[in-house]
């Protein structure tokens, strides 16, 4: 096979750079799948993972990108053949493992989903892994007896790709949606999504009481810090608050009295550790139940390799709005001009 394009990551001297180079298929990770990459895309640990902000590579040098569509041209596993429609996200690709921003991707087989029916590589990496986390979010918020009578529904980091889906998914199953911002230029875009209205996350007070007054049925947070205490505080009785982001900080102070007086559930979600029948259950219910209504909206940003550090700086910077995907060998040549 002859030299293909990547974006690479080295730590040289404790300064995280990533460019992209030619490579060849024998400086790639191991695995049984090779697979000739479509789409990736661009997600917040991405940007983190690619400019060593975040400390999330665990070694170097690596392929950058924790998804990828693409199809497969050759497998050991017999699950698999060539031109097998396929997606990887999760596990340690684009961590541990050579990720998603190359023209080919090899992996271990399994971590391989089949594309679900009636979903193309294209959109599976505009849902990809910020998609994916919040139809694993409305799983377990379900598993949780969440329900929409429950109340408002506050969605954190609305502007972010998980906060895109959030809301519209979350507004198609009927529960009422605040979006949580302080973006004063994406107030259309998120009602259009299905935002009841926006609530402006600089008029929010970081401090306050052990219980404050009783604003929200339930809620899913991308941000964490002191925006996930004040969501502890202000969830309703037997709430439950989805905990997919950290943008704001790890750290996060409460008292158990939301917990013990209010039975307020923070229900951790970890997307990439998920089992395969997990996996595959969510990748069905997001061509079905949970598809999004405004694909076409979320998509904000289509870019080749080469644009890469400059989609990290802004997405850090807190400039983007939406979803980005990374055009690689396209399926369609109408991509950049894409309409659901």
């Amino acid at each position: 096979m002859k030299e293909f394009k990547a974006f690479r990551v080295y730590n040289t001297n404790n300064k995280v750079i990533g460019r992209v180079e030619n490579l060849n298929i024998n400086d790639l990770s191991q695995g049984e799948v090779l697979i000739k990459t479509a789409y990736s895309s661009v997600n917040y640990k991405d940007a983190l993972a690619a400019t060593g902000t975040g400390n999330i590579m665990r070694k170097f040098p690596l392929v950058a990108g924790i998804n990828v569509s693409g199809n497969v041209v050759s497998s050991s596993d017999k699950r698999f053949k060539e031109g097998d429609a396929v997606l990887v996200t999760g596990y340690e690709f684009g961590v541990g493992h050579d990720g998603g921003y190359s023209e080919y991707s090899r992996v271990p087989s399994d971590w391989v989903v089949p594309l679900p029916d009636n979903m193309s590589l294209f959109e599976a990496m505009a849902i990809g892994t910020a998609g994916f986390t919040v139809a694993l979010c409305v799983q377990r918020l379900e598993e949780n007896n969440q329900k929409p009578d429950l109340g408002e529904f506050a969605v954190t980091g609305a502007t972010g790709g998980v906060g895109n889906f959030a809301i519209d998914i979350m507004s198609k199953l009927g529960y009422e949606v605040v979006a949580i911002t302080g973006k004063s230029n994406s107030h259309q875009l998120l009602t259009t999504l299905g935002a009841k209205y926006i609530l402006d996350r600089n008029t929010i007070r970081s401090e306050g009481p052990p219980l404050d007054k009783s604003l929200w049925g339930g809620a899913i947070d991308n941000v964490g810090g002191d925006l996930l205490a004040w969501l502890t505080r202000t969830t309703k009785q037997g709430g439950n608050i989805a905990s997919v982001g950290l943008a704001g900080g790890s750290h996060f102070n409460t008292t158990v009295m939301p917990f013990i007086l209010r039975g307020v559930s923070v229900l951790g979600i970890n997307a990439p550790a998920c089992t395969m029948s997990t996996r595959k259950k969510i990748w069905s219910r997001l061509v079905n139940d949970l598809a999004p209504k405004h694909l076409d909206k979320i998509v904000s940003n289509i870019v080749q390799l080469e644009d890469l550090p400059s989609v990290f700086k802004n997405m850090l910077a807190g400039k983007t709005i939406g979803r980005t995907v990374v055009s690689i060998n396209p399926e369609n040549k109408n991509d950049l001009v894409y309409k659901k």
